[in-house]
């Protein structure tokens, strides 16, 4: 699903993100991912975030702040290596951040704004790398990954979220 030019390397737990992503197009599959998650969001009640579809799991909140909190993780990383800095970065306990992120105080609609911000933000990051920055690589969380794997992972992981939130959220509002 990648440019061919432009090498996409990343651990396994992760290429199921990157198989997800429909376009080789980068950017486009950037873009097309953030508009198929505002559509999503933005037809879901206010007053049905705080549902969640079995005991544990997180709250439709929940999933919106993760998706945003990971897709800071993952341009961040890709700025990182980038900048072929050579130290390795750590990974981050996806469930500990949402206990601690307090989605449920948070406004819905602030919420949808700061990913829409966040998604033009990732967009500008990624269309400001060359190709050589593209390719470029480093360690997170012990795994090699390239910015370009960076950038179809973030379009790929909210893809996975929009098919979790159809299948496991929607149903049952």
């Amino acid at each position: 699903m990648t440019d061919l030019e432009i090498p996409v390397v990343a651990p396994k737990p992760f290429e199921k993100y990157i198989d997800l992503v429909r376009e080789q197009d980068l950017i486009k599959s950037l873009k097309t991912s953030k508009k198929s998650l505002l559509s999503l969001l933005e037809s879901i009640p206010k007053k049905k975030t705080g549902y969640r579809y079995a005991e544990g799991k997180w709250t439709i909140r929940q999933s919106l702040q993760h998706i945003i909190d990971a897709e800071r993780v993952f341009a961040y990383r890709a700025l990182w290596f980038s900048r072929n800095d050579a130290q390795a970065l750590p990974g981050f306990d996806e469930n500990n951040w949402a206990i601690n992120a307090t989605a449920e105080d948070r406004d819905w609609d602030d919420m949808i704004r700061e990913f829409r911000k966040l998604r033009s933000s990732t967009i500008l990051l990624f269309e400001s790398f060359s190709p050589t920055q593209l390719k470029a690589s480093g360690f997170a969380s012990n795994n090699l990954l390239t910015v370009s794997a960076l950038g179809y992972i973030c379009s790929g992981h909210v893809e996975h979220h929009v098919n979790v939130l159809r299948e496991r959220y929607l149903p049952a509002l």
